[in-house]
Order: C-alpha cells, then sequence, then structure tokens
C-alpha cells in the first residue's frame, strides 16, 4: 500500500490551497446537482429513480469517454496490476457505495427527519470520519495528526451548518433514532472520499477512478430502488427538460476533482471545503435562481462565513509538539 501514498510534505503541501479552492468549487457545483437531482425526484415521483437516473448518466457518459481517451484505459490496465500484485486492496473500489448509501439513507429519512436535521447528521459524520480517516491514514495523503486548528475547524463547521439550518431543524419524535443513517452516511462518505484518492493515484487517472465509483454507485443504487420499487411503488411522472438529466455530469467533475484534490489536502479538508462549497452554492442560487420566495436570512449568511472560517482554520500548517505529536505515536 505504500507504493501508492503520496506525501503531505514537499510538493503536495504547496498544492493544498490550490486544492481548497478546487474543493469549494466541486462544492458549489454539488449545490447544483442537488437542485437539479432534487427537481428530477419531484417530477418523477420518485427519489430513489433519480439517484440511479444522475449515477446511471454519469457512468453513461464515462464509458463513453473510456472508448475515446487512451489515458483512461490505460488508467484501467494500471488499476488492474495494482489489484494484482496487491498494491490496490480489493475493497478500495467501493468508493461508490459511500455516494449510494447517502442517496439511499436521504430517501428513507428525510421525510421524517427533514432535510435540515439529516444535513446536521451527514456533515457530523463526515467531519468526525474525516478526523479519523486522515488520522490512520487511509487517503492517499498518508497519516495526518489530529491538531487544534483541524479540530476547532471541524467544530466549527458542524456549529456553521446547525446556524444555517437551524429553521428546518425539528425534534424527530419516535423517529430520532433515523438521525443514525445520516451520520453513517456521513462516515461513508469520508472513507469514499479516501479511497477513491487511492484508486486515483493507483491508476494514475482520476477519470478512471471515477468511472469506478460511478459503476459501484449505480450497481447498488439500482438494487436500493428494486427493493424501494416493492415497498413504495414506481415513478408518477416523466419529466422531459434535458436539463433535469444532467445531474450525473456535474458528479463527475466533482467526483474527480475530488479523487485528485485529496492528495493535496487529506479528507477532513476535502470534506470541510466541500461543504463551505455547498453552501455557498445554495446561498448563490437562493440569491439569483430562487426556488421558494423565501428571503436569505442573516443566520444564513452567518453560517455560510462561519463555513469558510472553518475550513480556513482546518487548512493552517502547523508544527507537531505537544499532544499533537504524541497522537501518532
Amino acid at each position: 500500500m505504500s507504493e501508492i501514498v503520496t506525501s503531505a510534505d514537499g510538493k503536495w503541501q504547496t498544492r493544498k490551497f490550490p486544492g481548497v479552492a478546487l474543493a469549494l468549487a466541486a462544492g458549489g457545483a454539488l449545490a447544483v446537482q442537488a437542485r437539479i437531482n432534487g427537481q428530477l425526484a419531484t417530477d418523477l415521483g420518485d427519489s430513489m429513480l433519480a439517484a440511479v437516473i444522475s449515477f446511471g448518466g454519469g457512468l453513461i457518459a464515462l464509458l463513453a469517454l473510456l472508448t475515446l481517451v487512451p489515458d483512461m484505459r490505460a488508467g484501467v490496465r494500471r488499476l488492474v496490476d495494482a489489484l494484482a500484485r496487491r498494491v490496490l486492496p480489493p475493497w478500495h473500489l467501493l468508493g461508490g457505495a459511500g455516494g449510494a448509501m447517502l442517496v439511499a439513507s436521504q430517501s428513507v429519512t428525510v421525510g421524517v427527519l427533514g432535510v435540515a436535521l439529516f444535513t446536521v447528521g451527514v456533515v457530523a459524520g463526515q467531519t468526525i470520519s474525516g478526523l479519523v480517516v486522515d488520522r490512520i491514514g487511509l487517503g492517499p495523503a498518508g497519516p495526518r495528526a489530529i491538531s487544534v486548528p483541524r479540530l476547532v475547524g471541524a467544530a466549527v463547521m458542524l456549529v456553521a451548518v446547525v446556524i444555517t439550518m437551524r429553521g428546518g431543524i425539528v425534534v424527530a419524535g419516535a423517529g430520532a433514532w433515523l438521525l443514525v443513517l445520516p451520520i453513517v452516511a456521513g462516515f461513508a462518505i469520508a472513507v469514499q472520499q479516501a479511497v477513491n484518492g487511492r484508486v486515483g493515484a493507483a491508476s494514475g487517472n482520476a477519470m478512471t477512478a471515477t468511472l469506478v465509483n460511478f459503476a459501484v454507485g449505480t450497481s447498488f443504487l439500482v438494487l436500493a430502488w428494486l427493493v424501494s420499487l416493492v415497498l413504495r411503488g414506481g415513478p408518477t411522472g416523466a419529466p422531459t427538460h434535458p436539463m433535469l438529466y444532467t445531474g450525473g455530469l456535474i458528479g463527475i467533475g466533482v467526483i474527480a476533482v475530488a479523487a485528485v484534490v485529496v492528495r493535496w489536502t487529506g479528507v477532513l479538508v476535502l470534506g470541510l471545503a466541500t461543504v463551505a462549497g455547498q453552501l455557498a452554492g445554495s446561498f448563490l442560487l437562493d440569491v439569483f435562481l430562487p426556488a421558494h420566495d423565501e428571503d436569505v436570512t442573516v443566520a444564513t449568511v452567518a453560517g455560510l462565513l462561519l463555513a469558510l472560517a472553518a475550513t480556513a482554520c482546518a487548512s493552517i500548517p502547523h508544527r507537531e509538539r505537544g499532544w499533537s505529536a504524541a497522537l501518532r505515536e
């Protein structure tokens, strides 16, 4: 495994801040994707099928690219070789299951918990998992100590999301136990980012890693949709607007960027920057392309600024001294 670990020192350290900027942009793209997929789910009357269409559309586009781009095919060959030489554990190919788990848990829990509480649960799980995943060195950036700036950044991000979403957070009552599902999904997302980075490093091609992610995610989502088809029934509509089918194309860019950037930033900072980018993207959409007649509140702006501050704090380079260095031992 050590053969494909890229050190966070040297040249990768100099790329941390460009990596944060790219992660912020990817988060903004996720906000656009969420708006598109949300409308697709509403028009279909089937949120799980909307996810299948989004992932499946991305997979079809990537398979088409595979036939046209020699570097992607070379990446597949390098990936197969890494698996054969046991440089890359086979389970690292399952990163796409994290995205599928997120969508599935959203479909199951949002009706009970609400979007706000679901989002808080996902961010909490993703942030805690990001700290752990970085600490054990699962991602291609290698082990990263649990430092004070990283802990502060993680805590501030959670506060930022709570402030931003507080108007929609309600007590879930008897269904409160369902909050476990988005928290677990958040854990899975951080692991997904780490192993996708490993796959990207092993294949030497971010688009190859993205193809693997979409293939696995689509497979899991198709199975989940078949289950929901039995339990809930099928779609009730057939939207025709072509823009509603572009969510997968946006996802390709997001996953590819994350597979590269995680080598420079580590999993925690990638996750925080992506969440901050999502909040910023949602804010801009609400200002310029509002979906509802709701005003942007002071809490929304305050939460966004806190999220950006949290990302900046966690990105601060540090010297490992005292208890922070001891945590590596």
